[in-house]
Protein backbone atom coordinates (compact mmCIF):
# COMPACT_ATOMS: atom_id res chain seq x y z
CA UNK A 1 0.00 0.00 0.00
CA UNK A 2 1.15 3.92 0.06
CA UNK A 3 3.60 4.73 2.44
CA UNK A 4 1.86 7.12 4.73
CA UNK A 5 5.62 8.30 5.65
CA UNK A 6 6.51 9.34 2.18
CA UNK A 7 4.71 13.08 3.05
CA UNK A 8 7.28 15.00 3.77
CA UNK A 9 9.67 13.11 1.93
CA UNK A 10 11.76 13.94 -1.03
CA UNK A 11 12.38 11.89 -4.30
CA UNK A 12 15.45 12.01 -6.07
CA UNK A 13 16.79 15.38 -4.09
CA UNK A 14 13.80 17.36 -5.95
CA UNK A 15 10.33 16.64 -5.19
CA UNK A 16 9.04 17.43 -1.83
CA UNK A 17 6.11 15.33 -1.32
CA UNK A 18 3.35 16.90 -0.06
CA UNK A 19 0.00 14.83 0.33
CA UNK A 20 -1.56 11.67 -1.05
CA UNK A 21 -3.53 11.97 -4.08
CA UNK A 22 -5.24 8.51 -4.34
CA UNK A 23 -3.90 5.13 -4.91
CA UNK A 24 -4.83 1.82 -6.52
CA UNK A 25 -3.11 -1.54 -6.90
CA UNK A 26 0.14 -0.94 -8.80
CA UNK A 27 0.78 2.75 -7.76
CA UNK A 28 -0.18 5.75 -5.60
CA UNK A 29 -0.30 9.25 -6.79
CA UNK A 30 1.16 12.55 -4.44
CA UNK A 31 0.95 15.70 -5.25
CA UNK A 32 4.94 17.30 -4.68
CA UNK A 33 6.52 20.69 -5.18
CA UNK A 34 9.31 21.19 -7.53
CA UNK A 35 11.56 23.92 -6.13
CA UNK A 36 14.23 23.93 -9.36
CA UNK A 37 11.29 24.99 -11.40
CA UNK A 38 8.85 26.23 -8.73
CA UNK A 39 5.68 24.37 -10.17
CA UNK A 40 3.13 21.48 -8.59
CA UNK A 41 3.91 18.34 -10.48
CA UNK A 42 1.90 15.33 -9.57
CA UNK A 43 4.33 11.79 -8.66
CA UNK A 44 2.93 8.07 -9.45
CA UNK A 45 4.70 6.05 -7.54
CA UNK A 46 5.36 2.41 -8.38
CA UNK A 47 4.08 0.49 -5.58
CA UNK A 48 7.86 -2.08 -4.28
CA UNK A 49 6.42 -5.02 -5.59
CA UNK A 50 6.36 -4.07 -9.43
CA UNK A 51 10.17 -2.47 -9.37
CA UNK A 52 11.32 -5.95 -8.06
CA UNK A 53 10.81 -7.42 -11.16
CA UNK A 54 13.01 -6.82 -14.44
CA UNK A 55 10.54 -7.68 -17.09
CA UNK A 56 8.38 -4.49 -15.61
CA UNK A 57 11.70 -2.44 -15.09
CA UNK A 58 12.29 -2.63 -18.23
CA UNK A 59 8.52 -2.32 -20.00
CA UNK A 60 8.06 0.95 -17.84
CA UNK A 61 11.53 2.76 -19.58
CA UNK A 62 10.38 1.71 -22.70
CA UNK A 63 6.98 3.10 -22.92
CA UNK A 64 7.81 5.97 -20.44
CA UNK A 65 10.06 7.43 -23.24
CA UNK A 66 7.24 7.04 -25.77
CA UNK A 67 5.05 9.16 -23.59
CA UNK A 68 6.88 11.61 -22.75
CA UNK A 69 6.77 12.32 -26.37
CA UNK A 70 3.36 13.27 -26.53
CA UNK A 71 1.92 17.01 -26.31
CA UNK A 72 -1.64 17.77 -26.72
CA UNK A 73 -3.72 20.31 -24.69
CA UNK A 74 -6.17 17.03 -23.65
CA UNK A 75 -3.31 14.93 -22.65
CA UNK A 76 -1.34 15.18 -19.56
CA UNK A 77 1.78 16.16 -19.59
CA UNK A 78 4.63 13.79 -18.52
CA UNK A 79 7.83 15.66 -17.23
CA UNK A 80 10.51 12.53 -16.30
CA UNK A 81 9.96 8.99 -15.45
CA UNK A 82 13.05 7.87 -13.37
CA UNK A 83 13.88 5.81 -10.02
CA UNK A 84 15.16 6.64 -6.79
CA UNK A 85 17.29 3.88 -5.62
CA UNK A 86 14.17 0.79 -6.06
CA UNK A 87 11.50 3.89 -6.31
CA UNK A 88 10.42 3.96 -9.62
CA UNK A 89 7.90 6.83 -10.30
CA UNK A 90 6.46 9.07 -12.68
CA UNK A 91 6.47 12.80 -12.53
CA UNK A 92 3.93 14.53 -14.57
CA UNK A 93 1.66 17.67 -14.51
CA UNK A 94 -0.79 18.74 -11.70
CA UNK A 95 -4.02 19.68 -12.51
CA UNK A 96 -6.54 21.15 -10.47
CA UNK A 97 -10.49 19.94 -11.13
CA UNK A 98 -12.02 16.20 -10.32
CA UNK A 99 -12.07 13.42 -12.74
CA UNK A 100 -14.65 12.74 -14.79
CA UNK A 101 -15.51 9.37 -12.45
CA UNK A 102 -16.07 12.05 -9.17
CA UNK A 103 -18.32 14.61 -11.14
CA UNK A 104 -20.46 11.68 -12.38
CA UNK A 105 -20.83 10.45 -8.99
CA UNK A 106 -21.32 13.43 -7.84
CA UNK A 107 -24.29 14.92 -10.05
CA UNK A 108 -26.06 10.87 -9.38
CA UNK A 109 -25.69 11.58 -5.69
CA UNK A 110 -27.55 14.68 -6.50
CA UNK A 111 -29.66 13.49 -8.73
CA UNK A 112 -28.95 15.48 -11.99
CA UNK A 113 -27.34 14.80 -14.93
CA UNK A 114 -24.60 16.00 -16.96
CA UNK A 115 -25.91 18.47 -20.03
CA UNK A 116 -25.92 17.46 -23.61
CA UNK A 117 -23.33 20.27 -24.60
CA UNK A 118 -21.13 19.17 -21.91
CA UNK A 119 -21.21 15.39 -22.61
CA UNK A 120 -20.57 16.95 -25.93
CA UNK A 121 -17.76 19.29 -25.02
CA UNK A 122 -15.72 16.17 -22.99
CA UNK A 123 -16.21 13.76 -25.48
CA UNK A 124 -14.76 15.24 -28.73
CA UNK A 125 -11.83 16.86 -26.76
CA UNK A 126 -11.19 13.04 -25.43
CA UNK A 127 -11.44 11.27 -28.85
CA UNK A 128 -9.02 14.34 -30.59
CA UNK A 129 -6.50 14.05 -27.96
CA UNK A 130 -7.22 9.95 -28.67
CA UNK A 131 -6.71 10.47 -32.35
CA UNK A 132 -3.28 12.14 -31.71
CA UNK A 133 -2.24 9.79 -29.59
CA UNK A 134 -2.86 6.50 -32.53
CA UNK A 135 -1.83 8.52 -34.92
CA UNK A 136 1.92 8.30 -32.89
CA UNK A 137 0.89 4.66 -32.43
CA UNK A 138 -0.03 5.04 -28.72
CA UNK A 139 -2.95 3.04 -27.52
CA UNK A 140 -4.45 3.96 -24.18
CA UNK A 141 -5.69 0.50 -23.38
CA UNK A 142 -7.35 1.86 -19.88
CA UNK A 143 -10.15 4.67 -21.09
CA UNK A 144 -12.12 5.30 -18.10
CA UNK A 145 -14.05 8.12 -16.20
CA UNK A 146 -11.79 7.53 -13.25
CA UNK A 147 -8.93 8.40 -16.14
CA UNK A 148 -10.03 11.39 -17.41
CA UNK A 149 -9.79 14.35 -15.45
CA UNK A 150 -12.10 17.71 -15.82
CA UNK A 151 -10.16 20.58 -15.34
CA UNK A 152 -10.93 24.22 -13.84
CA UNK A 153 -12.09 24.94 -17.70
CA UNK A 154 -14.72 22.10 -18.13
CA UNK A 155 -11.76 20.63 -20.25
CA UNK A 156 -10.83 16.89 -20.68
CA UNK A 157 -7.43 16.15 -19.37
CA UNK A 158 -6.61 12.16 -20.21
CA UNK A 159 -4.52 10.75 -17.81
CA UNK A 160 -2.29 7.23 -17.63
CA UNK A 161 -1.28 7.11 -21.16
CA UNK A 162 0.11 3.82 -21.63
CA UNK A 163 0.19 2.57 -17.89
CA UNK A 164 -1.80 -0.48 -19.05
CA UNK A 165 1.25 -1.30 -20.84
CA UNK A 166 3.41 -0.32 -18.48
CA UNK A 167 2.16 -2.73 -15.56
CA UNK A 168 1.40 -5.32 -18.05
CA UNK A 169 -2.08 -5.46 -17.83
CA UNK A 170 -4.25 -6.62 -14.48
CA UNK A 171 -1.83 -9.51 -13.37
CA UNK A 172 -1.10 -6.79 -10.14
CA UNK A 173 -3.86 -5.10 -9.72
CA UNK A 174 -6.64 -5.27 -6.77
CA UNK A 175 -9.60 -6.85 -7.32
CA UNK A 176 -11.98 -3.29 -7.01
CA UNK A 177 -9.55 -1.95 -9.96
CA UNK A 178 -10.19 -5.19 -12.04
CA UNK A 179 -14.24 -4.34 -11.59
CA UNK A 180 -13.68 -0.68 -12.50
CA UNK A 181 -11.61 -1.08 -15.94
CA UNK A 182 -13.80 -4.71 -16.59
CA UNK A 183 -17.06 -1.74 -17.03
CA UNK A 184 -15.31 -0.05 -19.97
CA UNK A 185 -13.22 -3.01 -21.35
CA UNK A 186 -13.65 -4.18 -25.32
CA UNK A 187 -15.02 -7.99 -25.93
CA UNK A 188 -11.29 -8.13 -27.83
CA UNK A 189 -9.65 -6.94 -24.69
CA UNK A 190 -11.25 -9.34 -23.02
CA UNK A 191 -10.68 -12.48 -24.81
CA UNK A 192 -7.04 -11.17 -24.58
CA UNK A 193 -6.63 -10.46 -27.91
CA UNK A 194 -4.54 -7.81 -30.09
CA UNK A 195 -5.27 -4.24 -28.97
CA UNK A 196 -5.31 -1.50 -31.19
CA UNK A 197 -6.87 1.79 -31.09
CA UNK A 198 -10.63 0.63 -32.06
CA UNK A 199 -10.04 -0.61 -28.06
CA UNK A 200 -10.18 2.82 -26.89
CA UNK A 201 -13.35 3.42 -29.08
CA UNK A 202 -15.27 1.02 -27.30
CA UNK A 203 -13.87 2.17 -23.96
CA UNK A 204 -14.56 6.10 -25.41
CA UNK A 205 -18.38 4.62 -26.25
CA UNK A 206 -18.44 3.02 -23.12
CA UNK A 207 -17.86 6.13 -21.12
CA UNK A 208 -20.07 8.31 -23.28
CA UNK A 209 -22.80 6.37 -22.61
CA UNK A 210 -22.27 6.64 -18.78
CA UNK A 211 -22.29 10.53 -19.07
CA UNK A 212 -25.43 10.45 -20.80
CA UNK A 213 -27.25 7.99 -19.50
CA UNK A 214 -25.89 8.46 -15.34
CA UNK A 215 -24.68 4.81 -15.26
CA UNK A 216 -22.42 2.44 -17.40
CA UNK A 217 -24.14 0.10 -19.88
CA UNK A 218 -23.08 -3.12 -18.23
CA UNK A 219 -23.18 -3.25 -14.03
CA UNK A 220 -22.63 -6.56 -12.05
CA UNK A 221 -21.45 -7.73 -8.65
CA UNK A 222 -18.70 -9.48 -10.08
CA UNK A 223 -16.11 -8.60 -13.06
CA UNK A 224 -16.50 -12.00 -14.61
CA UNK A 225 -20.54 -11.34 -15.19
CA UNK A 226 -19.60 -7.83 -16.88
CA UNK A 227 -17.13 -9.01 -19.13
CA UNK A 228 -19.94 -11.62 -20.45
CA UNK A 229 -22.43 -8.73 -20.40
CA UNK A 230 -19.54 -6.98 -22.90
CA UNK A 231 -19.15 -10.05 -24.90
CA UNK A 232 -22.74 -11.20 -25.58
CA UNK A 233 -25.21 -8.23 -23.85
CA UNK A 234 -26.72 -5.56 -26.64
CA UNK A 235 -26.12 -2.13 -25.12
CA UNK A 236 -29.01 -1.09 -23.62
CA UNK A 237 -31.46 1.74 -25.10
CA UNK A 238 -30.21 4.99 -23.80
CA UNK A 239 -33.35 6.74 -24.61
CA UNK A 240 -35.09 4.05 -21.38
CA UNK A 241 -32.69 6.14 -19.03
CA UNK A 242 -32.86 9.70 -20.74
CA UNK A 243 -35.28 10.57 -23.08
CA UNK A 244 -33.65 14.30 -24.26
CA UNK A 245 -30.71 11.93 -25.72
CA UNK A 246 -30.50 12.95 -29.75
CA UNK A 247 -30.57 10.10 -31.90
CA UNK A 248 -27.68 11.00 -33.93
CA UNK A 249 -26.17 10.77 -30.54
CA UNK A 250 -27.42 7.30 -29.52
CA UNK A 251 -26.28 6.27 -32.48
CA UNK A 252 -22.63 7.25 -32.04
CA UNK A 253 -22.21 5.28 -28.68
CA UNK A 254 -23.75 1.80 -30.73
CA UNK A 255 -21.25 2.36 -33.09
CA UNK A 256 -18.32 2.52 -31.06
CA UNK A 257 -19.73 -0.39 -28.57
CA UNK A 258 -20.10 -2.57 -31.51
CA UNK A 259 -18.84 -6.28 -30.16
CA UNK A 260 -17.08 -6.53 -33.63
CA UNK A 261 -13.84 -4.01 -34.18
CA UNK A 262 -14.86 -3.70 -37.97
CA UNK A 263 -18.20 -2.31 -37.10
CA UNK A 264 -16.87 0.56 -35.27
CA UNK A 265 -15.49 3.82 -36.18
CA UNK A 266 -12.50 2.80 -37.63
CA UNK A 267 -10.52 6.30 -35.92
CA UNK A 268 -11.34 8.37 -32.75
CA UNK A 269 -11.36 11.53 -35.15
CA UNK A 270 -14.38 9.73 -36.96
CA UNK A 271 -15.64 9.52 -33.21
CA UNK A 272 -15.27 13.34 -32.97
CA UNK A 273 -16.69 14.39 -36.18
CA UNK A 274 -19.79 12.17 -35.60
CA UNK A 275 -20.56 14.12 -32.34
CA UNK A 276 -20.87 17.27 -33.61
CA UNK A 277 -22.68 16.42 -36.08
Amino acid sequence: MARADWIGETLGGRYEIEELLGQGGMSAVYKANDPNLRRVVALKLIHPHLSSDPEFVRRFEEEAAAVAQLRHPNLIQVFDFTHDDETYYIVFEFVPGETLQDRLKRLHDSGRQMSIDEVVSIVTQSADALDYAHNNGLVHRDIKPANIMVNIQNDPIIMDFGIAKIMGGTQHTATGAVLGTARYMSPEQIQGQKIDPRTDIYALGVTLFEMLGGRPPFNADSAMTVMMMHMTDPVPDLRDLRADVPPGLVAVVNKAMAKNQDERYQTAAEVSAAVRE
